[in-house]
């Protein structure tokens, strides 16, 4: 099992849960961005560098996800996409997308799409607050505990 972060976007709180859970249970962990990207020394800790671009870090999550692996993100396009890989996908709130509710969450985001396309001011998600971080935790260290190594 491996740990990939869609880190351009990722809140640096969830990321140190995220180092902390990877050195402790010894599971690879891998953040991919477009930007540089600081890790503490681990030996289960890297990153990937892509290119600028438009989902390019998404293709490359994509293109090296594993049946079983988890995916950090709260982009619900690639969490289909990794759902339909047979891998796991985990959002920065600790909310897994299934594939029971994937289909409604990209319904609800091409509906607010197209809600801000009309000019419509719809706000963006609430900040991550402590609850969410803890939320985040709980999730993470079930899963490792039913999935870890």
């Amino acid at each position: 099992m491996h740990i990939w972060i869609d880190a351009d976007a990722c809140p640096n709180v969830i990321k140190e849960v995220l180092f902390r859970a990877a050195d402790r249970v010894k599971v690879p962990l891998t953040l991919v961005a477009n930007q540089p990207l600081r890790t503490p020394p681990s030996k289960y800790i890297d990153s990937i560098r892509v290119g600028a671009g438009f989902d390019i870090a998404d293709n490359e999550i994509v293109r090296r996800v594993e049946p079983g692996d988890l995916v950090i993100t709260a982009d619900i396009p690639l969490a289909a996409e990794v759902i339909e890989a047979d891998a796991h996908a985990l959002n920065p709130r600790g909310e897994f997308y299934t594939k029971d509710n994937i289909q409604q969450c990209l319904t609800m985001r091409n509906f607010m799409d197209e809600l801000r396309g009309s000019g419509v001011n719809t706000g963006g998600p609430p900040s991550l607050n402590q609850n969410n971080r803890q939320a985040f935790a709980n999730q993470l260290d079930r899963f490792l505990a039913q999935h870890g190594n």
